[in-house]
Protein backbone atom coordinates (compact mmCIF):
# COMPACT_ATOMS: atom_id res chain seq x y z
CA UNK A 1 0.00 0.00 0.00
CA UNK A 2 1.44 3.37 -1.09
CA UNK A 3 1.37 6.35 1.26
CA UNK A 4 1.32 10.01 0.26
CA UNK A 5 3.97 12.28 1.72
CA UNK A 6 1.99 15.21 3.18
CA UNK A 7 4.98 17.21 4.40
CA UNK A 8 5.30 19.33 1.20
CA UNK A 9 1.55 19.98 1.30
CA UNK A 10 1.76 21.19 4.90
CA UNK A 11 4.74 23.40 4.05
CA UNK A 12 2.88 25.04 1.17
CA UNK A 13 -0.21 25.58 3.33
CA UNK A 14 1.85 27.22 6.08
CA UNK A 15 3.51 29.56 3.57
CA UNK A 16 0.09 30.54 2.17
CA UNK A 17 -1.23 31.08 5.71
CA UNK A 18 1.67 33.41 6.52
CA UNK A 19 1.18 35.32 3.27
CA UNK A 20 -2.52 35.85 3.99
CA UNK A 21 -1.82 36.86 7.58
CA UNK A 22 0.62 39.52 6.37
CA UNK A 23 -1.49 40.92 3.51
CA UNK A 24 -4.94 41.01 5.14
CA UNK A 25 -4.22 43.91 7.55
CA UNK A 26 -2.96 45.93 4.59
CA UNK A 27 -6.21 45.41 2.68
CA UNK A 28 -8.47 46.31 5.60
CA UNK A 29 -7.74 50.04 5.57
CA UNK A 30 -10.81 51.94 6.80
CA UNK A 31 -12.49 54.27 4.32
CA UNK A 32 -14.05 57.46 5.65
CA UNK A 33 -17.54 58.02 4.29
CA UNK A 34 -19.49 61.19 5.00
CA UNK A 35 -23.13 60.15 5.05
CA UNK A 36 -25.90 62.72 5.13
CA UNK A 37 -27.35 63.26 8.57
CA UNK A 38 -31.05 63.25 9.33
CA UNK A 39 -32.47 66.65 10.11
CA UNK A 40 -35.89 67.48 11.43
CA UNK A 41 -35.68 70.99 10.06
CA UNK A 42 -37.94 71.59 7.08
CA UNK A 43 -37.26 74.31 4.51
CA UNK A 44 -38.99 77.60 5.26
CA UNK A 45 -40.25 78.11 1.75
CA UNK A 46 -40.35 74.81 -0.17
CA UNK A 47 -40.35 75.26 -3.94
CA UNK A 48 -42.79 73.48 -6.19
CA UNK A 49 -40.83 71.45 -8.75
CA UNK A 50 -41.22 72.83 -12.26
CA UNK A 51 -42.95 70.90 -15.02
CA UNK A 52 -40.57 68.37 -16.60
CA UNK A 53 -39.17 68.94 -20.07
CA UNK A 54 -40.21 66.26 -22.53
CA UNK A 55 -37.41 65.72 -25.04
CA UNK A 56 -38.20 63.26 -27.81
CA UNK A 57 -35.68 61.92 -30.31
CA UNK A 58 -37.41 60.62 -33.44
CA UNK A 59 -36.15 57.79 -35.63
CA UNK A 60 -35.10 60.34 -38.26
CA UNK A 61 -32.82 62.10 -35.73
CA UNK A 62 -35.10 65.08 -35.17
CA UNK A 63 -35.27 66.40 -31.60
CA UNK A 64 -38.53 67.71 -30.12
CA UNK A 65 -38.51 69.93 -27.02
CA UNK A 66 -42.00 69.74 -25.48
CA UNK A 67 -43.39 68.68 -28.90
CA UNK A 68 -41.63 71.57 -30.69
CA UNK A 69 -38.98 70.76 -33.28
CA UNK A 70 -35.56 72.02 -32.15
CA UNK A 71 -32.25 71.99 -33.99
CA UNK A 72 -29.62 69.96 -32.12
CA UNK A 73 -27.13 72.82 -32.43
CA UNK A 74 -29.57 75.17 -30.62
CA UNK A 75 -30.43 72.63 -27.93
CA UNK A 76 -27.58 73.50 -25.56
CA UNK A 77 -28.45 77.21 -25.65
CA UNK A 78 -32.05 76.39 -24.76
CA UNK A 79 -30.91 74.14 -21.91
CA UNK A 80 -28.62 76.85 -20.54
CA UNK A 81 -31.49 79.35 -20.59
CA UNK A 82 -33.74 76.88 -18.75
CA UNK A 83 -31.13 76.19 -16.07
CA UNK A 84 -30.39 79.91 -15.68
CA UNK A 85 -34.02 80.59 -14.70
CA UNK A 86 -33.53 78.80 -11.35
CA UNK A 87 -30.34 76.72 -10.97
CA UNK A 88 -31.43 75.33 -7.58
CA UNK A 89 -34.83 74.11 -8.82
CA UNK A 90 -34.23 72.71 -12.29
CA UNK A 91 -36.90 70.89 -14.26
CA UNK A 92 -36.32 67.22 -15.00
CA UNK A 93 -35.25 66.43 -18.54
CA UNK A 94 -37.23 63.37 -19.64
CA UNK A 95 -35.66 61.85 -22.75
CA UNK A 96 -37.77 59.56 -24.94
CA UNK A 97 -35.72 57.95 -27.69
CA UNK A 98 -37.06 55.98 -30.60
CA UNK A 99 -35.43 52.57 -30.92
CA UNK A 100 -34.45 53.30 -34.53
CA UNK A 101 -32.78 56.63 -33.70
CA UNK A 102 -29.03 56.92 -34.09
CA UNK A 103 -26.99 56.83 -30.90
CA UNK A 104 -24.99 59.85 -32.03
CA UNK A 105 -28.02 62.13 -31.64
CA UNK A 106 -28.58 60.89 -28.08
CA UNK A 107 -24.89 61.42 -27.33
CA UNK A 108 -25.14 65.04 -28.56
CA UNK A 109 -28.23 65.62 -26.40
CA UNK A 110 -26.53 64.20 -23.31
CA UNK A 111 -23.39 66.26 -24.00
CA UNK A 112 -25.51 69.40 -24.33
CA UNK A 113 -27.26 68.61 -21.03
CA UNK A 114 -23.91 68.08 -19.30
CA UNK A 115 -22.51 71.34 -20.70
CA UNK A 116 -25.64 73.18 -19.54
CA UNK A 117 -25.19 71.76 -15.99
CA UNK A 118 -28.49 69.89 -16.04
CA UNK A 119 -28.45 67.24 -13.35
CA UNK A 120 -32.01 65.93 -13.38
CA UNK A 121 -32.08 63.64 -16.41
CA UNK A 122 -34.39 60.68 -16.85
CA UNK A 123 -35.12 58.23 -19.64
CA UNK A 124 -38.75 57.45 -20.40
CA UNK A 125 -40.41 55.26 -22.99
CA UNK A 126 -43.84 56.20 -24.24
Amino acid sequence: MAEINVTPLVDVMLVLLIIFMVTMPIQSVPVDVDLPQKTDKKPDNPKEPPKPIELRIAASGEVYWNNTLVDVSQLERQMVETVAQDPTNQPELQIDTNEAAEYGVLAKVLAAAKNADMYKIGFVQK
